[in-house]
């Protein structure tokens, strides 16, 4: 007997909105308990919290702030613990932080009807996402990004992960969070390489969608530098909107196919924080990667002298560091094997992304490693680092 095969197909829609507030653990701000507890509830939601600890080293308040609003509010919500986590790239790199938040999860009896709150950088968020994402086969997850990348990119997407095997995000989940919410306030306490790298981020989404948000980050690269709070809140306004609207309507939300323009200059950018440590900020390496793969466009004559030297100033400008750390032949060649790295990370056929001109993206599925060599020397050049 023939048995036909058994094919269903169906179809999930999923939502979620980012939120804008200040001082979201005022007692006069009610956003974050509208949140977790509509006024239609009648429940008494259970939250787990997951607060980095570099926040903390600069908010020493913090954590009181959070236990007298869930005082405040304890008839909508049950602050269950406030975990600590380290803050920055360790927190990806260390298995342990997964299991101390799965030891959370589990210890407060915290489940699918719960929340969990992550408070920080794009580091932990990401970290602690992941565990909430695997726990229960996912707990229901609330972002508060305290830093400009994370506001902008890092929490507003649908991915988390860790780093193993000395690869950037190597185990991670896509997840669609419940909700984002940027509190401004938070980027007042940033240091300066974290007030400026998030806006390689926005850099990256208008070189290739948007000339006119391009446009806009060039007339306001002196303020961006100089912490104007507008020129910087319009900045990640403008990116998160961008990026949430590729994730929506872009046709690929959980990334099965092979294209991957979110992450222009992520292959560079991915190697250079491992061969450094993670001593690199994120951004501060997507800035690198942008750099290199602008210059890599110039050499192959997809854009022009001008347009690449325009947009390394505008960099500069900002106050990106655009120099390769490539001191010797091996480190050219541990470089470029990011490129197969990163292909393996995207699956299938090696996608990367370039544009010929300000606003349009094109991809290539074939890098000439001599010419990319090149490109390394030639970036190193322009701005004034001695090249191997």
């Amino acid at each position: 007997m023939l048995l036909k095969p058994i094919e269903q197909s169906f179809k999930v829609n999923y939502s979620y909105s980012l939120h804008f507030t200040k001082g979201i653990f005022s007692i006069e701000n009610t956003l974050l308990k509208e949140v977790i507890s509509p006024s239609d509830s009648s429940k008494i939601v259970k939250v787990l919290f997951v607060v980095d600890s570099g926040l903390l080293e600069a908010n020493s308040w913090l954590l009181k702030q959070i236990d007298a609003y869930g005082e405040a509010f304890k008839d909508s919500l049950r602050i269950t613990d406030i975990l600590v986590c380290p803050g920055g790239e360790a927190a990806k790199n260390d298995q342990e932080n997964v299991e101390k938040i799965l030891e959370g999860i589990h210890k407060n009896a915290i489940c699918r009807h719960s929340f969990v709150v992550i408070i920080g950088g794009g580091a932990v968020i990401d970290m602690a996402g992941y565990a909430a994402t695997i726990a229960h086969r996912g707990v229901r997850l609330i972002r508060v990004p305290t830093t400009v990348l994370a506001q902008n990119d890092a929490a507003v997407g649908v991915k988390n992960g860790i780093n193993a095997f000395n690869k950037k995000n190597f185990i991670g989940t896509f997840a669609v969070p419940h909700a984002i919410i940027n509190d401004i306030d938070f980027l007042d306490s940033l240091e300066q390489r974290d007030w400026i790298a998030g806006v390689s981020e926005a850099l990256k989404v208008a070189l290739i969608k948007d000339a006119n948000f391009y446009k806009e980050i060039k007339e306001r690269a002196e303020k961006l530098k100089n912490r104007d709070k507008d020129a910087m809140l319009y900045t990640i306004y403008r990116c998160a909107e961008m990026h949430m609207e590729h994730i929506a309507k872009g046709g690929d939300p959980f990334e099965s196919g092979s294209s991957r323009p979110l992450d222009f200059g992520h292959w560079a950018a991915h190697k250079l924080e491992d061969m450094t440590a993670y001593s690199l900020r994120h951004g501060e390496a997507v800035a690198k990667g942008i750099a290199l793969d602008l210059s890599y466009a110039y050499l192959l004559s997809y854009i022009s002298e001008d347009t690449w030297s325009e947009v390394l100033e505008v960099m500069q400008k900002i106050g990106f560091d655009l120099s390769l750390p490539i001191f010797s032949q091996k480190d050219l060649q541990t470089l470029l094997t990011g490129i197969e790295e990163f292909r393996e990370h995207l699956g299938g056929q090696l996608t990367i992304t370039l544009i010929d001109r300000i606003g349009n993206k094109f991809d290539v599925h074939e890098i000439d490693l001599q010419l990319m060599e090149k490109a390394v020397n030639l970036l190193n050049e322009k701005v004034k680092i001695k090249v191997v």
